[in-house]
């Protein structure tokens, strides 16, 4: 009977060692996915079955798809819209998991038909919307509303029609974007590809300057920041 009170004791140890693991398990796949190791990523993630976890698996295979055969690119963005579903359902408060549903399917339009693509377009609004709900602060979220808004009115009036897409919100979200995060390479380079969908080339250039002369630690940053090079020297 005198045991008893160390009952609670060893209950809580238990706890905060199996939070420990699970903290040091999603650094781990963090960390192969900042290497460019984005399958492993994306297992190792998904093995966790958290909310968390599922969140990454979805961000490394969108990522990964990039990498990947044109064949391979609709099914790794439905595995990535599928992981995104499950961390979700997990956490229903869980923001990353809207952007990287939202974000999956963005991508997957581009692999559909028309119709399909526009009912993707409405998920797309929705997702975003909620992952900014949930947290106002979500630098990416923004970018991609501003992306959303560009494509859209880039496709003509029947799309923005359809969608309640405009042109007035291209800019403001991509400068909320970056008063957020105003050191991140990948924001400008987006803002840059909406302003080339408006064709303004010269503040695309501007904003693919600024890029360029910003630091790039991961693979995936280290690659935007080559693409960036690349679309400014076409642009001089």
């Amino acid at each position: 009977m005198r045991q008893t009170p160390l009952r609670p004791a060893l209950v809580t140890l238990a706890l905060a060692l199996a939070v420990s693991a699970s903290a040091q398990s999603i650094q781990t796949a963090q960390a192969l996915y900042d290497q460019g190791k984005w399958q492993e990523a994306a297992t190792a993630a998904a093995a966790l079955n958290t909310s968390a976890g599922f969140a990454l698996a979805a961000e490394a295979t969108t990522a990964g798809a990039s990498l990947s055969p044109d064949a391979q690119k609709k099914g790794l963005f439905e595995k990535a819209q599928g992981y995104a579903k499950q961390a979700i359902a997990l956490d229903k408060n869980n923001a990353d998991a809207y952007f990287e549903l939202a974000r999956a399917q963005g991508r997957l339009a581009q692999f559909v038909g028309i119709l399909q693509s526009l009912n993707l377009a409405g998920d797309v609004r929705k997702n975003l919307d909620q992952a900014i709900r949930l947290r106002p602060n979500m630098a990416g979220a923004y970018v991609a509303l501003g992306l959303w808004h560009a494509n859209l009115v880039s496709k003509g009036g029947a799309a923005t029609f359809l969608t309640g897409a405009k042109k007035n919100q291209i800019v403001p979200n991509f400068e909320k974007a970056i008063s957020l995060e105003p050191d991140v390479a990948v924001h400008r380079i987006e803002y840059a590809n909406a302003l080339l969908l408006q064709g303004n080339k010269a503040g695309a250039a501007a904003q693919l300057q600024k890029a360029v002369s910003l630091p790039a630690n991961t693979f995936w940053e280290k690659r935007d920041l080559e693409a960036a090079k690349a679309k400014l020297a076409s642009l001089q």
